[in-house]
């Protein structure tokens, strides 16, 4: 006996720690022999070999697009983005050529005079003396240099110098100046780095200083910030140095030549034909309609394009910090605000524009974008006889809206409990409006709601219209569905006023 309690086999082996067991064959069987080693070695299934080798291809789809999700984020996380490249090609030599003639050409032209010739005449003017300069310089142009050369000293004299060649672009929708040396612009809601750089730091500011002055504005290291818009109504905020750090910003919101409807916006599937149809009934029949989304999102071209709904006998005044809505209408009036001078006076606020503009005998009053209590005279205007007033605020649903707006109202000194607030919005108010910018660049009508009243201390709203997701194509395009609610509107009775009940009705339902 072993010295663990165990007896030792016949001839004093180890004890076995397993039996083997047999071959499954029963002799004689008529049976086909198992090339694969019988049943104790089961098939090699080529499926789990690749599998073991590439993991993915036996994961399910939603493991898939999980994997490719984590391998994006570790491709961003080590991505190393290169310096931008210097212009380089016909571009860059012209723009060489026009360092060593804008001196030149300088001294031997009247500012004054050339102020006062348009950019045809002036290029007229320009051409016999561009080829004595450059007979001095002993340079030798061919015909496209020459009239590329006095494109750019015509632009840098009387135009907006690099930011030129942009502006003419109809492509382009926004231009994002970052200091001389770096200009992005967005095309078909993508940002793309621009080929164009100024001379210098100097250089931008005085094209700023250009765009500023032409509206009244200044901006300088006293008043370092400034809206200002170009003369095709374009949008423009200016912000130098020592705020921006990189030099002299300017950005630039481009708007289309031709006015936009929303007929387009349907066509180009930033809404559905029903919601269409609501949306011009909504605005023919005077509802007061707040535009809400952010930044981008096309508030400014849906107030525009709903502008198209105004009876063309109305009088239409619009109030703005910096002018940039278009009325399609005749009888449109517009209206801007004014900063503080430089001894901080002379200032006229939103809110002194819309108290005088009830003096003014308006049919509707339109704000451009709301950021205060002004918030509360335009409520006000909508409450005495001004039925299809608009406006336009930054927020990301209709129920963040009306929050907004209550909040807007507490800013400023009026006191009154924030229930009377919430009642006079509700009572105000009929459609909220939700525009948003998704990922892929597109701009959608994602919701239309309308303000019920109130229940209680809370606003009721109810929707009419709403964008769903699906899914993205394989080119990261949103797929999506346009749903209406089904629901009666509230707003029947007013639509019926106009005449437009049962065409309102059938595009909700």
């Amino acid at each position: 006996m072993s010295a663990f309690g165990r007896k030792n086999g016949p001839s004093g082996a180890k004890p076995g720690f397993g039996v083997a067991r047999p071959m499954q064959h029963t002799p004689g069987a008529n049976r086909e022999p198992d090339v694969r080693g019988g049943d104790q070695f089961p098939p090699i299934d080529p499926a789990a070999i690749a599998a073991a080798a590439d993991p993915l291809s036996a994961a399910s789809p939603q493991e898939m697009r999980n994997a490719e999700a984590l391998a994006r984020l570790s491709d961003r996380a080590n991505q190393e983005h290169a310096p931008q490249e210097q212009a380089q090609g016909f571009e860059a030599s012209v723009h060489k050529i026009k360092e060593q003639v804008l001196p030149r050409l300088l001294e031997r032209v009247d500012p004054e005079a050339a102020a006062t010739l348009s950019k045809d005449e002036l290029a007229e003017e320009f051409r016999p003396i561009i080829m004595e300069v450059l007979a001095e310089l002993k340079l030798t142009l061919n015909r496209r240099e020459q009239f590329a050369l006095e494109k750019v000293l015509v632009d840098e004299l009387l135009g907006l110098g690099p930011l030129e060649e942009l502006l003419n672009d109809p492509d382009i929708t926004d231009i994002m100046v970052n200091g001389p040396l770096q200009t992005y612009i967005e095309k078909k809601g993508k940002l793309t780095i621009a080929p164009i750089q100024f001379r210098d730091e100097e250089h931008l500011f005085q094209i700023a200083q250009r765009i500023v002055n032409k509206v009244g504005r200044r901006v300088d290291q006293t008043t370092p910030l400034a809206d200002a818009r170009l003369p095709d109504g374009s949008r423009v905020n200016v912000i130098v140095p020592p705020l921006s750090l990189k030099g002299t910003a300017i950005s630039i919101r481009k708007f289309s030549a031709k006015p936009i409807t929303l007929d387009n916006l349907a066509n180009w599937g930033a809404m559905s034909q029903k919601m269409c149809t609501a949306l011009k009934i909504a605005g023919a029949c005077r509802f007061n309609i707040v535009i809400s989304g952010g930044t981008g999102s096309g508030k400014t071209t849906m107030l525009n394009a709903l502008s198209k709904m105004i009876d063309p006998g109305e009088r239409v005044l619009t109030i703005e910090d910096a002018a940039e809505l278009r009325l399609q209408q005749p009888h449109w009036l517009p209206l801007e605000t004014r900063p503080a001078n430089l001894e901080g006076q002379g200032a006229i606020t939103i809110g002194d524009l819309v108290k005088n503009a009830l003096r003014m005998r308006p049919d509707r009053i339109i704000l451009g974008e709301i950021r205060g209590a002004e918030c509360f005279d335009l409520l006000a205007a909508m409450n005495t006889g001004h039925d299809g007033s608009m406006c336009t605020l930054h927020s990301n649903s209709p129920r963040e809206c009306l929050g907004r707006m209550e909040n807007m109202i507490l800013m400023g000194d009026i006191k009154i409990p924030k229930e009377a607030i919430s009642k006079q919005i509700a009572d105000s108010v009929d459609l909220i409006v939700q525009v948003k910018r998704l990922r892929d660049g597109s701009r959608r009508v994602t919701n239309v709601t309308e303000v019920i009243g109130m229940e209680g201390d809370v606003i009721v709203t109810q929707e009419l219209f709403k964008f769903e997701y699906i899914s993205e194509d394989e080119n990261g395009k949103i797929i999506g569905e346009y749903r209406g609610m089904g629901l009666r509107p509230y707003t029947l009775e007013k639509a019926r006023g106009f005449g437009f009940d049962q065409p309102f009705l059938e595009a909700c339902l």
